[in-house]
């Protein structure tokens, strides 16, 4: 695993977040690499509040982190229902469970952006998740908890450091670290590079 705490550490402390409530993220990330290993919200939040995290930050990092869990938790489920019914011979592209079909998303799928998620996203944000899709390094179910999780962070539009740390976050809930040459992206700084 990385080590985001140099990252994220005085050396990069030019950093800026919108809200507290990404330090808050970023601490968590840093200290629960393994998100198994993160121990539950009131416990956590006792812990955030020990090291002093304000309540206010702590309050809505865990709520948050509360959405993250249930959108990976759900994204999970549903990728091992359409894996499985690929694992059967002479499956049909649709699984019906609970009496409703669900089909995996084509890989010829365009996502269109709402109106209220262009707002809130900004070009940037949005130009970044583009990125990491067309490196092939955000998987559509990722990339949509991606899209959800910014909606629910603050600021408008989402800041790119912001975003970045969502999306750190998404391969935190689903206990996968990024590529190297991708983590480097998400933990770089962009107003620090020099142009060449």
């Amino acid at each position: 695993m990385c080590d985001c705490a140099s990252r994220f550490g005085p050396q990069h402390q030019h950093l800026r977040y919108i809200g507290s409530m990404f330090e808050v993220l970023v601490y968590v990330y840093e200290n629960y690499w393994q998100g198994d290993a993160c121990p539950e919200p009131h416990q956590l939040g006792r812990k955030l509040t020990a090291v002093g995290f304000e309540p206010e930050e702590i309050n809505d990092a865990l709520v948050w982190l509360d959405g993250l869990n249930t959108a990976a938790q759900s994204t999970q489920n549903f990728v091992q229902l359409t894996d499985q019914a690929d694992q059967l011979p002479g499956s049909p592209d649709v699984v019906a469970v609970n009496s409703s079909d669900i089909r995996p998303q084509s890989p010829h799928s365009l996502r269109i952006y709402s109106v209220n998620e262009q707002d809130h996203l900004g070009a940037e944000a949005l130009g970044f998740v583009s990125f990491l899709e067309s490196a092939g390094v955000l998987p559509a179910h990722m990339r949509e908890i991606v899209i959800d999780r910014a909606m629910a962070a603050p600021g408008t539009p989402v800041a790119l450091d912001d975003l970045k740390i969502i999306v750190l976050m998404v391969y935190w809930s689903f206990g996968k670290e990024p590529d190297a040459l991708i983590l480097d992206e998400l933990c770089d700084d962009t107003e620090a590079r020099i142009a060449h």
